[in-house]
């Protein structure tokens, strides 16, 4: 299966990781990676010396390529050199358009990947350089940029670039690549799909309640999980802590039930606020039922465990038979 994402990326499967926040740590990304896919790991937000390391440890789990993710929202320059002194092979810039970031990576030999909400942000990215747009739809889980459907976005940001186009939300097994392929995508970023692989780095709660999920168990918000990321629209599953927000009005920040609460710790013992944007960690205590559990739409397609690789393959391969079995269909009549 060739696409023109497989030419600038030089992956033999058109299959990306989404940075998914804390669950994407460099064992899955590699997986990713070694399984032909692409990975992306999320090293924003972090000090210089943590990111070099990041990127030493994901090297030493692959050969072959992938991009950090870098969030423009916060302070992202430093994090930038930092790729650009290690020559990583691309990274991927999300929350904020800023053409600026975009030439500085590309003047430092980077690939730019830039994810975007609309087809009007995927031609400013394009002639800033980019050299990939990846096109967010709303079903996606976690952060979420935009607010038009993977359905409909993914055509316009086609046809509004002549770069590859990624198509990103509500996309968990084969049939999914299938699709995004016939709307002219050249490959897919997937997030909730790897939630449920071995190598994610999630608390077991978490992850179970992703596998028990149905697809209208998630919720979009706009300012529900804001503590230490505000103005950040963003889709979970619904909990007992969207639960009581939304019964008690939706009110805003200040006013909410049982703001001040700490419902749970991280592994370093930090408290975790009721409604702090955080991804639940292996070892994290407390209540983490209550927790901001990120998750797209494509839930319910989420059924088994399974290692990253396994999960590539299953989709590649599911894509390929999808597609004949349709062409086979379309014959046949």
């Amino acid at each position: 299966m060739k696409t023109k994402l497989s030419e600038v990326l030089y992956i033999q499967k058109p299959i990306l990781s989404a940075p998914m926040g804390g669950a994407a740590g460099p064992e899955l990304v590699a997986a990713v990676c070694n399984a032909g896919g692409f990975g992306v790991i999320p090293l924003w937000g972090k000090p210089v010396d943590q990111v070099h390391h990041g990127i030493d440890r994901l090297r030493a789990l692959t050969s072959r390529n992938f991009a950090v993710n870098l969030n423009l929202s916060f302070p992202y320059q430093d994090q930038l050199d930092a790729c650009i002194e290690q020559q990583v092979f691309a990274v991927s810039l999300f929350w904020g358009m800023e053409p600026a970031a975009i030439k500085t990576a590309k003047a430092g030999g980077l690939i730019v990947m830039v994810s975007v909400g609309s087809a009007e942000e995927a031609r400013i990215a394009a002639d800033a350089g980019a050299d990939i747009i990846v096109a967010q739809g709303w079903e996606a889980g976690g952060h979420v940029w935009g607010q038009v459907a993977t359905m409909a976005l993914v055509p316009a940001v086609v046809d509004a670039v002549d770069v590859p186009v990624i198509a990103a939300g509500g996309i968990a097994d084969g049939r999914g690549l299938a699709a995004a392929l016939m709307l002219g995508a050249s490959g897919v970023w997937i997030g909730t799909r790897f939630l449920a692989s071995t190598e994610a780095t999630i608390h077991e709660t978490y992850q179970r309640s992703v596998l028990e999920a149905s697809e209208d168990q998630t919720g979009w918000y706009r300012d529900l999980y804001d503590v230490g990321w505000p103005d950040a629209p963003h889709r979970t599953l619904s909990n007992s802590t969207s639960r009581i927000w939304e019964s008690a009005g939706s009110p805003t920040a200040g006013v909410r039930p049982d703001e001040d609460g700490a419902i749970g710790h991280r592994p370093t013992g930090e408290p975790v606020m009721r409604y702090q944007s955080y991804t639940p960690l292996p070892g994290t205590t407390g209540n983490v039922e209550a927790m901001s559990l990120w998750a797209g739409q494509g839930v319910s397609l989420v059924r088994k465990t399974m290692p990253a690789a396994q999960i590539v393959d299953e989709i590649y391969q599911e894509a390929i038979a999808v597609m004949s079995q349709r062409q086979q269909d379309l014959f046949d009549r």
